[in-house]
């Protein structure tokens, strides 16, 4: 139960609202305990009318209308009970979705590498649900049925003390059953809900990769697989269904058997004289209105360890410590950068990575100028133009920007100065001008147009029905695979970066738009850092500075007309791409 005491600031916020909803549930018990008692005086009238033949109808008619009256008074406070700690509970529901979010966003960029989205949403949706009831019904019952047990049982002992305890007899069972089937039901629980991550993982990956699915023809084996699966989630469901099916039975049991001695042994005490009828049925009312609490208090423990189990997974990631941030050697002073870049002797190794990424990069990238990055697949590129925006943090060397550790630049000031167009586009379903807009929230119409027009994406966008308007579907998937990536470079553009970030941004796209591209693109970045990420030479000749790299070293520098000379690495990709084009144009 201990995560569960991480809601405590939650509820803190709230306070006067529960201490309100506490005062209701008090009052409702009271109305609701006095009841029996005028129920047991009403007996007694009775009996004792029928024995003198004198009846006094007024008496028995104002105890059943003062027994109306307090049930509706009991009823009205349950209405409030309800309107205020459940509405609280769903304030909370709210709030920590909120933050869990919130947390989630300040997270590292390897974190989401190595969790699946399926599993963040299961947190998002189950596990803050079964938390929600935990405030809730796991408030309200409680504290409802603590007061009930307590004033019922005090009404009981002060009735006749003697009965009481006879009938108390099967309570200690009840406690050790809830105990031992709770400890069961928190381990079936944790199981359910891991299950349930993994079955909505592969729902999410299974629909977002559906044009995969579909060119493979994998439709038969993706549903196999989702139902085997989906059945593996229902066998630990009906687990926990029979663990918890035994719980409500027993309560029921244990109680009727309450019952059973109470009758027998007060039965006993009527007819020897030593106790009214009336008392023996407001002693019998009282434990009736027991029944609810016993079986609410198995109800509120099954809450409880399911809500624990979940608050324990959300509190794994809660107090998960971003491995990017701002740090005590962070410069808050600075308001912008102006996009000198300088690479000391950096290495990189991944956090489970064996060997280093990246060893020993010294490079140096003046304000103004254009880098062009070509290398091989896997030698390092993108994990290099990674360190700039501080995705990773270098293992050793310094990464300066503008002359200063690169750490001492607020990350917020770092990353709004940069424009970083990835290698995996990622458009949202929205229209086309929204997605451009991304960029820079107060972007106007006239600077979303510019991006487009340098982009060349406004062409395409000038025959869509709605033209910029015009959705684009999840992921932009009624977009091509060019038509997305100029849209993610317009989006760079329109926060007006002093580094902007291509990362093989520029490769679904034909050489003519990429070369009208780039030349709109030297006029918009005067003054401002370029890096270009890029298997196509043509990308990258024009660059003032072109490094080649190669196992995660810089192997070769120069302008394109010295690496063609160099007669290296270069000079072969150079050779072999020539050779396609005269292919292409045979």
């Amino acid at each position: 139960m201990r995560p569960l005491l991480r809601l405590r600031p939650y509820l803190l916020r709230y306070k006067k609202t529960l201490l309100w909803g506490l005062a209701t549930v008090v009052g409702s018990n009271l109305f609701t305990v006095v009841q029996p008692l005028i129920l047991g005086y009403a007996v007694d009238e009775l009996k004792l009318g029928i024995q003198t033949h004198v009846y006094v109808a007024s008496d028995i008619l104002r105890m059943a209308g003062l027994i109306v009256l307090f049930s509706l008074c009991a009823g009205i406070l349950t209405f409030l009970t309800r309107q205020t700690i459940i509405v609280v509970s769903r304030l909370i529901e709210f709030d920590l979705r909120n933050d869990l979010l919130a947390h989630l966003q300040k997270l590292s960029y390897s974190f989401f590498q190595n969790t699946p989205t399926g599993d963040l949403m299961a947190h998002a949706t189950n596990d803050i649900g079964a938390v929600r009831n935990v405030l809730g019904p796991g408030i309200m019952y409680p504290s409802d049925t603590l007061l009930t047990f307590t004033m019922v049982l005090t009404m009981m002992l002060v009735k006749d003390w003697s009965l009481t305890l006879f009938a108390l007899i099967p309570l200690p069972f009840v406690s050790y059953a809830v105990y031992y089937l709770g400890k069961i039901i928190h381990a079936k629980f944790n199981e359910r809900q891991e299950q349930f991550s993994r079955l909505t993982t592969r729902a999410q990956e299974n629909l977002s990769g559906i044009r995969v699915v579909k060119s493979y023809v994998r439709e038969k084996f993706e549903i196999d697989r989702f139902h085997e699966m989906s059945w593996d989630y229902l066998k630990k469901n009906l687990v926990l269904a029979k663990v918890q099916s035994i719980m409500w039975p027993l309560m029921f049991v244990l109680v009727g058997l309450s019952m059973v001695i109470a009758v027998y042994v007060g039965g006993l005490q009527v007819i020897a004289g030593t106790l009214s009828i009336g008392t023996l049925t407001a002693f019998i009312s009282y434990l009736i209105m027991l029944i609810w609490p016993m079986i609410a208090f198995g109800w509120v423990v099954n809450l409880l360890q399911q809500g624990a189990a979940s608050m324990a997974r959300l509190t794994a990631i809660l107090d998960r410590k971003p491995e990017i941030e701002d740090t005590p050697m962070t410069d808050n002073s600075i308001r912008t950068i102006d996009g000198r870049i300088e690479f000391e002797d950096v290495t990189f190794t991944h956090k489970e990575g064996l060997a280093p990424t990246l060893k020993h990069i010294s490079l140096t990238v003046e304000q103004g100028m254009t880098l062009a990055v070509i290398g091989y697949t896997g030698s390092g590129k993108s994990t290099l133009v990674n360190l700039i925006p501080r995705l990773y943090d270098i293992s050793s060397g310094r990464l300066m920007i503008d002359g200063r550790d690169i750490r001492s630049v607020p990350l917020e000031v770092l990353r709004s100065n940069i424009g970083y167009v990835p290698q995996e586009t990622f458009l949202f379903s929205d229209t086309i001008a929204e997605n451009i807009r991304y960029g820079s929230q107060h972007a106007s119409s006239e600077r979303v147009e510019e991006a487009a027009l340098i982009s060349q994406i406004s062409k395409d966008a000038a025959e869509f029905p709605k033209q910029f308007e015009t959705m684009i579907g999840e992921r932009g998937i009624t977009l091509s695979g060019g038509q997305k990536q100029r849209t993610s470079i317009a989006r760079a553009l329109t926060r007006e970066p002093k580094i902007l970030i291509l990362d093989d941004a520029l490769s679904a796209v034909d050489t003519y738009t990429e070369a009208e591209i780039l030349k709109r693109l030297r006029e918009f970045m005067r003054g401002r850092t370029c890096i270009i990420i890029s298997h196509r030479i043509s990308t990258v000749k024009d660059a003032d500075l072109i490094i080649v790299m190669d196992n995660g070293r810089i192997v070769e520098r120069g302008t394109h007309d010295e690496l063609v000379e160099m007669k290296g690495i270069y000079a072969d990709l150079n050779e072999k791409q020539l050779l396609e084009e005269e292919l292409e144009a045979m």
